[in-house]
């Protein structure tokens, strides 16, 4: 049998990849072909009030020249056959086109403050334990749902005659093959589609007056949508390759790699800018209990994915940010390690989930200042200030893991971290030590291995996620960290939850 070749596009919040794949013969191999950084850009405009405000949009034209970018570079390393193309993003975002093409506006990202506000706005259209109910989803800033309300509200005459919505993974694959699709998964995070229908919930939309004839079309991961254009494909040099949906929700990918082996007993952690905490579970759970625990049921590869967004390496990044502003230059990640292990242990946490967090103008002065109003003395220099936040991070897993537990009436036995934040060491130690549990680390780029293996499907080259395991398994090595000393945690737990975790 020939190689199937494929190319993987993952981006995250922070940056985004470009991988090359070939399967051949039931072995699997993958190689990074491109990696960029990119970010959210603030803009201070005035509205027609004159009320100057701050609005923080994407870059998608710079997004989408580096798929270009990355496609150059898979020619370069691998030739012109090219079988497939496959994209993941993000969980939230999207853009309104019109009916001949145009772009109506900037993309706005996720963390914009328009959003601030908008949960209850949502919620005065529709009863919350409906929306449960119906998407399983829990309430949270960015969900697409707001972002569809807030325009409704302050930009209606952009819903007009053929406007469509693209989700943000839609829009490159419109941009690369006229594609006005989108999968499941990604479309199950919106708090706009029919958990258990997978179509969009016309109860939902009609609340919040959004019209249904701009969402796109939801398929089943693994469809093939389209192809390449012809001319597009000729300026880049392949072959004009399909266009597969895979699981576009990045954790969806990523959950999908985890090589767990009991889902009823795992708990996995998609490790990156958020930690996506949660397990599998056959059917939605959206019993009050969930709902009162804000746990979302995400769509998964003929699963659910049950599960908390939490706050992730974010707070590290934005501490990094702030540190390269006050010297002028980035500290490295290498030389962040090393004054992490040098610090002590810590003496103070912080709910890494805390509104405060979200998007502030120094990461520091808020860490520093929820210290204060908790009663807690700050850590004194850098190093014991990222391992507040890493041992923060992994006393939240606990917490989350116990109320995921609870609720699925299942016990945990092992936790699977898969993603970027799988490389990290102390991260990993400190969760097994807090946990108390196993922690089995990687594969690292699970998000691409995830993408990888639903183009497969979508190509007829596997039949399901069951018969991906041993091929994951074969590529990439998992490595395992035992608990140690979870005694003196205990404590430290219970502190966390009294002073942490207490509302306000």
């Amino acid at each position: 049998m020939s190689a199937t070749r494929m190319l993987a596009v993952d981006f995250g919040a922070s940056g985004g990849k470009c991988f090359s794949g070939t399967l051949e013969s039931g072995r699997f191999t993958m190689e990074e072909v491109h990696r960029f950084a990119h970010e959210g850009v603030s803009l201070f405009l005035a509205d027609r009030k004159g009320t100057l405000e701050e609005r923080t949009v994407w870059d998608d034209t710079y997004l989408y020249q580096q798929i270009l970018k990355g496609i150059q570079a898979y020619r370069r390393v691998c030739g012109q056959k090219l079988d497939s193309i496959g994209i993941d993003t993000w969980g939230a975002d999207g853009h309104l086109l019109s009916a001949d093409g145009d772009l109506l506006g900037k993309v706005y990202c996720y963390r914009d403050h328009r959003l601030d506000r908008m949960v209850e706005q949502v919620k005065q259209r529709i009863d919350a334990r409906r929306v449960y109910e119906i998407t399983g989803i829990h309430f949270q800033p960015f969900n697409v749902s707001n972002q569809l309300l807030w325009l409704a509200q302050n930009r209606p005459g952009l819903f007009g005659d053929g406007v469509f919505y693209l989700p943000i993974p839609s829009l490159f694959y419109h941009y690369l093959g006229g594609v006005h699709s989108v999968d499941s998964t990604w479309a199950s995070v919106t708090q706009l589609m029919d958990a258990r229908t997978r179509q969009w919930s016309g109860e939902i939309l009609n609340a919040l007056g959004i019209p249904a004839t701009v969402m796109p079309e939801i398929v089943a991961p693994g469809t093939v949508v389209g192809r390449l254009h012809e001319p597009l494909a000729r300026l880049v040099g392949v072959d004009p390759a399909r266009l597969v949906a895979v699981a576009a929700h990045d954790t969806a990918s990523a959950f999908a790699a985890a090589p767990v082996s009991d889902p009823a007993r795992s708990l996995i952690i998609s490790s990156g800018t958020w930690s996506l905490v949660g397990k599998l579970v056959a059917q939605p759970i959206t019993s009050p209990a969930a709902m009162a625990a804000n746990i979302s049921n995400e769509g998964g590869i003929g699963n659910t994915r049950f599960l908390k967004n939490c706050m992730g390496m974010w707070l590290v990044q934005e501490l990094r940010r702030g540190w390269a502003v006050a010297d002028g230059k980035e500290m490295s990640w290498k030389e962040m390690d090393r004054i992490t292990l040098e610090a002590p242990l810590s003496t103070a946490w912080i709910d890494p989930d805390h509104a405060s967090f979200y998007n502030p103008a120094n990461m520091e002065q808020a860490m520093i200042e929820c210290c204060r109003k908790t009663d807690q003395q700050a850590p004194k220099d850098r190093g014991g200030m990222i391992r507040m936040v890493y041992e923060s991070l992994a006393l939240k897993y606990r917490f989350v893991n116990e109320q995921i537990d609870a609720v699925s009436g299942s016990t945990t036995t092992a936790v699977h971290i898969v993603g970027g934040g799988s490389k990290n060491i102390m991260l990993n130690q400190c969760a097994a030590d807090v946990l108390g549990l196993p922690v089995y680390a990687g594969p690292e780029e699970a998000t691409a291995v995830g993408n990888f293996m639903i183009q497969a499907m979508g190509l007829g080259l596997i039949g399901s996620m069951q018969e991906a395991q041993p091929v994951i398994r074969q590529a990439f090595p998992i490595r395992e960290f035992k608990p140690v000393d979870t005694a003196r945690w205990n404590p430290v737990y219970d502190r966390f939850k009294q002073v942490c975790l207490k509302p306000g």
